[in-house]
Order: C-alpha cells, then structure tokens, then sequence
C-alpha cells in the first residue's frame, strides 16, 4: 500500500512538463492554474546527508510519521561531488551497525595526517593543527553515503522525489500575540511546506497551453536542508530572519573552490594531506586538501573570497 501510494504522488508530481496526470486519479491534463496538495507530517527540502539522516531518524523515533524528502539532482547524491574525510560520532548514534554493513561506503580509516606550507619550488612539513588531526574518522565519497543514506530512509518509509526542486516557500498566517485592541490580534506567519515549479510559462509570464501548476508539498513541519546557498533558505531569511526581524540567525562564511576526482597509480588509501602557502600569496587565506581513498584521490583547493589582489593564481 505505501508504494502504491508513493507511485500515485509520483506521477502527480511527474504531471508537469513531460509527464500528466492519469485520467485515473480524476485528474484533468491541460490548462489548470489550480496547484495538487499532497499532505505530510514533515517535508524536508534536500536530499543531502542532514536532510537524509533527519529522515531517518524522525522514522527511528515514529513509523507512523509520514516523511517527504525533495531532491533537485536527477538522483540523490548527483549533486553531492566531494571528497570527505568524515566524523563517525553522529552515524554511530543514527545507525550503530554501519560498520557491519557491507553495503555502506565508509571504509578508508585514515591512517596518516600531513600538513605542509609550500613555496613554489618546495614543502616544508609543518606540526599537525588539532583541527585537522582525523584520528578516527574515514576518507568517503560524499556522494556516495548520500546515495547509501537515501537507501537505508526508504527502507524505513520515507518518501524521496529526485529531480523535482522546490521552487517556493508556503506560509500559513496564524493569530500571534494580543496587540493594543483585543479585536486585533497580530498575525504570524508558519512555514506551511512548499511547492514545486510551474512549467509552461512565456517568457512575460503568461502561462502557454501546455502549462501545468507545480505540486504543493504541504507539511506540519518542513526542514530546509539545502546547503549553504539554498534557494528556499535564502526566500525564508530574507522574509522571516532571525526572530522575525530579518537578517541571518548565524553569519555566514564562503569560500572559493575548486574539486576533483582523479584516480592515480601511487595511491595511499587513507593519507589525509592540507597545504597552505604558494600559489596563493602570503596575505590570502586558502589552501589544498588531498584525500586518499580506496580508489581515487579527491582533491581540491579553496580561497577566501576576502582576496585583495583581483587575480589570485588559482582564480
């Protein structure tokens, strides 16, 4: 019954764009400005490891919540390319058997940490900084233990929609405190979930003949898990801030970066390696992360976009 129930919000979903509603569900295809409600206890917006692990864990706690999780990427973990070395002491409380779990992607321990300052024709070998000891943790695929985790939120029961981004917040006003009249009370507004796209518009707006109305996804409590510039999350800060007053609840930091995979011969599964210095100059804050898995090599490099100079090397 859940997955029939599933396929059937599936294909409301599916009916923007290239895909229509069937006639079966008494639904009408064409022209309709009227938005399809599909109700849920929790929605999350991002099918990232935090949306995924709240999943999970809101069913650990109850089977008879019904949790959605919309994922933009065409499939969980597509956008997701990073090389991670990562911290087990939030996944030993959320699943405590991974370990034992073949099927689970965390299984480079890192086995050595290096830490140099480059110059451009040399390394020095610098001490270690505590942030960067990583005793313990693992060298993963981030994209990888998203699509694991998306798995293992299915088989409990949650509902995960790839390829369908959320395009808007919805609000709800609700009555808030007394005001100065007792017959004027002050309205609140409560995130009431969101809703997917519309397709078919011209370019002024004005919907075509083939336009279809986005779906609402409507829940009791909706989680923004979308990453640092999420579209939605930006929507509700710049609405809603901070206590209502505007602004972010806790200021931000950014950083430019480049990432890759490469697979190489001389591989040392598990060596963890950060630089600092050349080719950046000594007044710009950045430096490269080279991280050894079983297989290949993640790499990249990251600069503060405080920069003076407008054309660092790498740009």
């Amino acid at each position: 019954p859940n997955r029939l129930l599933k396929n059937k919000r599936l294909t409301m979903l599916r009916s923007s764009g290239r895909w229509f509603l069937s006639s079966r569900l008494g639904i009408r295809r064409g022209l309709s400005s009227a938005r399809e409600r599909m109700e849920y206890d929790v929605v999350i917006v991002g099918a990232g490891p935090a949306g995924l692990s709240a999943a999970i864990r809101l069913k650990q706690l109850s089977d008879d919540v019904s949790v959605c999780v919309l994922e933009k990427g065409s499939e969980v973990g597509a956008h997701i390319v990073s090389g991670n070395v990562f911290e087990p002491r939030a996944l030993d409380e959320l699943l405590p058997e991974w370990r034992e779990d073949a099927s689970c992607p965390i299984r480079t321990p890192v086995a050595e940490d290096r830490f140099y300052y480059l110059t451009e024709s040399r390394s020095v070998a610098l001490p270690t900084p505590p942030v960067l000891d990583n005793h313990g943790n693992y060298v993963t695929s981030l994209s990888q233990v998203a699509r694991w985790l998306g798995a293992k939120a299915e088989d409990l029961g949650v509902e995960i929609y790839p390829g369908f981004a959320a395009s808007e917040v919805l609000y709800d006003e609700e009555e808030g405190g007394a005001s100065s009249s007792d017959r004027d009370r002050d309205r609140v507004l409560r995130v009431a979930g969101v809703a997917t796209r519309d397709v078919g518009r011209n370019k002024d707006g004005s919907p075509k003949e083939t336009f279809e109305a986005g779906v609402e996804l409507r829940g009791r409590q909706t989680l923004f898990a979308e990453g640092a510039r999420g579209s939605c999350t930006e929507a509700l800060l710049a609405k809603v801030g901070s206590g209502g007053g505007g602004g972010r609840p806790v200021p931000q930091t950014y950083g430019l970066g480049v990432k890759e995979v490469w697979r190489v011969a001389d591989l040392k599964p598990g060596l963890v390696q950060h630089t600092i210095g050349w080719p950046l100059d000594w007044a710009t804050y950045g430096g490269s992360f080279l991280y050894h898995g079983s297989d290949h090599v993640h790499l990249g490099f990251v600069v503060g976009p405080d920069y003076a100079h407008p054309t660092p090397s790498p740009p």
